[in-house]
């Protein structure tokens, strides 16, 4: 019994330490302080869930409870990674989240109930197309950790020629892995830039039109 009841101030000790320390009496009240957590682990990129994966991403692929179809792989030109067993699989265009679902699709043919996580370990460089007339027509870098609409975008690249029509710019985009266009008016959203936000990802391809 004695020996229990030890057992239990012990633990009730380790406990009450680990929680907080006790400072002196302040006021014939105890002031008790927090002790700080230790280190957190380090949370999630805030682009991470709604960022599309792009070619030269290098991302790390994690089959549970197999490690050897476990790897960390560049997404190349044709959007695909190589994983063991299953050989290259699609998943540019993709979230993380859409990845490890197309990635547990091909692994059913292989395991039962395959679990896949996908984390980006490093990002490519976020850049976009502009071609047409456009002032400097080329490849521009998006800015780290910001976004930018097609109005911004488009003074980037030194703003429209005066032979660009601002109502007709097309958009091309990769989405789950598949090409979207968008026909945009961008004269429309400048005059109201606040409600008609078009905002411009990585991997975009922008057509300036003209009259």
């Amino acid at each position: 019994m004695n020996r229990f009841l030890c057992f239990l101030g012990a633990s009730a000790a380790l406990l009450t330490g680990a929680l907080a320390q006790i400072e002196e009496p302040n006021g014939g009240r105890l002031k008790v302080k927090p002790i700080p957590v230790a280190e957190e682990v380090r949370t999630a990129d805030p682009r991470t869930e709604s960022y599309l994966l792009t070619p030269h991403d290098t991302v790390r692929i994690t089959v549970f409870g197999e490690d050897d179809l476990s790897t960390t792989a560049k997404i190349g030109k044709d959007f695909a990674v190589a994983l063991p067993l299953v050989g290259l699989v699609k998943i540019g265009g993709q979230t993380v989240r859409q990845a490890a679902t197309t990635l547990e699709t091909k692994l059913r043919k292989y395991l039962v109930k395959p679990h896949v996580a996908v984390a980006i370990v490093d990002y490519s460089k976020r850049r976009f197309t502009i071609l047409g007339q456009i002032g400097k027509p080329g490849i521009v870098e998006l800015p780290d950790e910001s976004s930018i609409d097609l109005i911004e975008a488009i003074g980037m690249a030194g703003g429209y020629t005066r032979l660009a029509n601002p109502s007709k710019i097309t958009l091309k985009r990769l989405v789950n892995g598949q090409e979207r266009i968008f026909k945009l008016d961008g004269k429309t959203m400048l005059n109201n830039q606040a409600t008609e936000r078009f905002e411009v990802l990585p991997g975009d391809s922008i057509i300036v039109g003209e009259r």
